[in-house]
């Protein structure tokens, strides 16, 4: 099937063919002349603004597609980084606990290693595992046993004073009773004036009672005890407590004193085994090489010592008397 040509009556104009090539040509014509003069630069700039009112209304649904697709987006987005900025914040949060809990025991450990210079005997750094369950006692168990080198009785100070006294010992580890426990009590003597006495804690109250002091002793408010070291197990010198209340009563021949430990019985985790060991009771060399050979001063030796009390010597002008006049006694009964 064939098409012919569109009757005469139809046709109208030029070709499409010489349209397209007579308007390329005043294309290429007023490129060259806006190329060369410039000349075009307003009329542009003119057909610019009148067209742009339509160029917006044209554009906005795209635009509105887009703030759409965007509003979703950014709230998206802003969840996740808010998500992340709060696991971070989390993460730093612990990060910063954790820095200050670390300073406080560098701090702590530079105390002890301070303190482990000053103390005149071999010391332990040792650390607190947990506190002992029995609700009527105040026990710590350390980190330290036998096979280092702890041993019962031996006492454990941190950088402000006496904590408390190994009590009981394992391989691995040891139970220390604090000195504010019932059952502790400490030889003391006030820092000011020398005054010694015993200090005996008071339990669950985490106080400390100064006792055997009389009425009108001179102690006051706010006076430090140390320890006095005559007991052979604490070195002399170390602080113990303060004294925070003194009472006197006319009835009482000993004041009621308190007093409240400087150690920091609860803070602290790293404290000091003082490796000290069981000091004999005093000896007199001199003296028991006499007793051991038998000298004829042996026995004022033993008196001197305190070994014996003193014997008080019979008049012998009695004892030469009594038999005399029991002999006379025998015959008459004969």
């Amino acid at each position: 099937m064939e098409f012919s040509s569109p009757p005469p009556l139809f046709k109208q104009g030029a070709s499409a063919r010489a349209k397209m090539v007579f308007f390329a040509l005043i294309a290429i014509a007023l490129l060259t002349v806006d190329a060369r003069m410039q000349s075009l630069a307003m009329l542009r700039q003119m057909l610019g603004t009148a067209l742009y009112p339509l160029q917006a209304a044209a554009l906005m649904p795209r635009d509105a597609l887009y703030k759409i697709g965007d509003y979703f987006t950014s709230q998206t987005r802003l969840e996740q980084e808010n998500l992340s900025l709060r696991r971070q914040h989390s993460e730093n949060a612990r990060a910063l606990q954790q820095a200050q809990f670390l300073d406080l025991e560098n701090q702590q450990l530079r105390k002890l290693l301070t303190i482990h210079d000053k103390v005149p005997v071999k010391s332990l750094a040792s650390e607190i595992l947990y506190d002992t369950r029995d609700p009527f006692t105040r026990k710590i168990v350390l980190d330290r046993g036998t096979q280092h080198g702890v041993a019962a009785g031996q006492p454990v100070i941190d950088d402000a004073g006496v904590v408390g006294q190994v009590t009981r010992i394992f391989p691995f580890t040891s139970e220390v009773s604090l000195l504010t426990d019932k059952d502790q009590a400490i030889p003391v003597q006030l820092l000011r004036n020398g005054l010694r006495s015993v200090v005996y804690g008071r339990g669950q109250s985490g106080l400390l009672d100064l006792r055997f002091m009389v009425a009108n002793a001179d102690i006051r408010q706010g006076d430090v005890l140390v320890t006095s070291g005559i007991d052979g197990v604490y070195p002399p010198g170390i602080p113990v407590a303060r004294v925070t209340r003194v009472e006197n009563k006319v009835t009482d021949a000993f004041a009621h004193i308190a007093c409240e430990p400087l150690a920091g019985l609860g803070r602290h985790r790293q404290l000091l085994i003082l490796l000290t060991a069981a000091k004999p009771l005093p000896r007199f060399e001199p003296e028991e090489r006499e007793l051991k050979k038998n000298r004829p001063g042996a026995q004022a030796t033993r008196e001197k010592i305190g070994l014996v009390p003193a014997a008080t010597p019979a008049p012998r002008e009695k004892a030469a008397v009594a038999p005399k006049k029991a002999a006379p006694a025998q015959k008459v009964a004969r």
